[in-house]
């Protein structure tokens, strides 16, 4: 009776180790591919996360007075 269900959390993992390997060699051939339009992209990205830093960094200007 215990051999008609094979071990799933072994066939889990190697699905797992398969996609993840899958994904980085994409990730790889997508980056390489469509580095110019990703390093283009760069300076604007820089400047629409100056609100979030400028946010986090000063703590909303609010309510701490020493």
């Amino acid at each position: 009776m215990d051999n008609e269900h094979p071990n799933t959390s072994q066939s889990r993992w190697k699905w797992a180790i398969a996609l993840a390997g899958f994904l980085i060699v994409a990730a790889f051939f997508l980056f390489s591919e469509h580095q110019a339009h990703f390093f283009g992209f760069l300076p604007y990205l820089l400047l629409l996360l100056c609100p979030l830093i400028h946010l986090f960094m000063h703590g909303g200007h609010g309510g701490k007075s020493h």
